[in-house]
């Protein structure tokens, strides 16, 4: 299975930042130790053209030449610098990599080790998001796939971090094409909600069961209403009992049982999926990255899965 990683451009944040940056180093280097068949690549950037089919060209300038006000600074959650920058393009590009590899490459099943950065607008920056990588996937794989097909690419966006995907909500707010569902904490950021296509609330200190049975009911709901030709999976670890935002209370094993019930759904219709690791920010940064891990090894059984069928084809 491809995956794609940019952790090698790391912010420099203030001491005491809360955001947990080392988090996709240890993640890569748990994944090359313990998933061997992985192949692991470096992202290339996405550029300001490929930015620009969901930004606006005053905020991506805003953002490369460093002209961000203090309160878009603020309301981003990190101070402006060149590593930034750079890095904001490279997790977009990684999961516009891996959403071409599934897609377009027949690969079935690809991921980013970053990206999930759901709550930037089209012209502002949130919540630890500066670029919305989903958002740009979706518009340039629709282009690319339309250059060799009659009929539109439909994608659906699968959010299932622990905060609302707000900013992915208002970009594809009226595009028939695209399907956002969004399960998250009901009294969690942001706290002033968009409206996706799908939204599930849930409850502080909402456990596997339940979450599993809002989960069955929204993929029942999204299959009657929407028939993608894409999957884009944001991942969150935040979930988790162990988490600081977090406010529900999965186990490892209830995030797991997520996670197959997402790339089996996918793999039932035989619909590429590319996947990112979006929020996670446990009490014990090891349990972020576990949930993480746990999710490459799922991920990695439904490739094999794809790579037998185009061995069989």
């Amino acid at each position: 299975m491809r995956a794609f990683y940019s952790d090698h451009f790391v912010l420099p944040l203030p001491l005491g930042h809360r955001f947990p940056m080392a988090k996709y180093r240890l993640l890569r280097e748990r994944l090359e130790a313990e998933l061997p068949e992985l192949t692991l690549s470096a992202a290339e950037p996405a550029s300001n053209g490929e930015l620009a089919l969901v930004h606006t060209p005053s905020y991506i300038q805003s953002v490369v030449q460093g002209t961000l006000t203090p309160a878009q600074q603020k309301e981003i959650g990190f101070p402006w610098s060149p590593a930034m920058v750079e890095r904001s393009r490279r997790s977009t590009g990684a999961t516009i990599m891996a959403a071409r590899a599934a897609l377009l490459g027949g690969e079935g099943v690809c991921a980013n080790l970053a990206g999930g950065t759901h709550h930037a607008y089209a012209d502002q920056g949130s919540g630890f998001c500066v670029f919305n990588d989903a958002a740009v996937a979706t518009r340039l794989m629709q282009a690319e796939w339309g250059r060799t097909h009659q009929h539109p690419l439909k994608v659906a966006i699968i959010d299932l971090d622990v905060h609302q995907g707000n900013g992915t909500a208002r970009i594809f707010e009226r595009d028939a094409q695209v399907f956002t569902l969004s399960m998250h904490g009901a009294r969690n950021f942001p706290f002033a909600k968009e409206s996706s296509d799908l939204d599930v609330e849930l409850p502080d200190g909402c456990g596997d069961m339940a979450y599993m049975d809002a989960l069955e009911q929204a993929l029942a709901e999204m299959d009657a209403r929407f028939n993608p030709g894409l999957v884009i999976y944001l991942a969150g670890a935040d979930p988790h009992e162990g988490d600081r935002l977090g406010r529900l209370s999965l186990s490892f094993d209830g995030l797991e049982a997520r996670d197959r019930r997402v790339f089996d759904w996918a793999w039932s219709k035989r619909i590429p999926l590319a996947f990112c690791m979006a929020g996670g920010y446990g009490h014990q940064m090891t349990d972020t990255v576990q949930v993480q891990v746990n999710t490459y090894r799922v991920a990695n059984s439904y490739w094999r899965r794809w790579q037998n069928l185009t061995l069989s084809a």
